[in-house]
């Protein structure tokens, strides 16, 4: 049976964050650019224009949350966990009990 594609289904608020951040910084970056925005003798473009790169940097980070979101095919923790996965997990909380247990042999700490 055929896999039916979802779209944009998983991640939306990721999606959303990064298209706002895209719009608001680019719209921030034109108007720091292009329009003349002096107030009391004091020009805001730079101002904009530093927003505006900053909102489009700060979507890069949605972009990301949202591809990583939408990667299919990865294998479930229970479909790795095999003979190897159980030696492996407890390997790992053996050396973690070690690690958190304080030592009480009597030298100075």
């Amino acid at each position: 049976m055929a896999r039916k594609y979802d779209g944009v289904s998983h991640c939306r608020l990721a999606l959303a964050f990064a298209v706002l951040m895209d719009l608001l910084g680019v719209i921030s970056l034109l108007l720091g650019v292009f329009a003349q925005l002096e107030i009391k003798g004091r020009d805001f473009g730079d101002l904009l224009v530093y927003t505006g790169v900053l909102l489009v940097l700060l979507s890069m980070a949605g972009w990301v949350m949202w591809y990583s979101g939408n990667i299919e095919g990865l294998t479930s923790k229970k479909e790795l966990r095999g003979a190897m996965g159980g030696a492996v997990d407890r390997l790992a909380s053996s050396l973690s009990r070690r690690i958190r247990i304080p030592r009480t042999d009597g030298s100075p700490t």
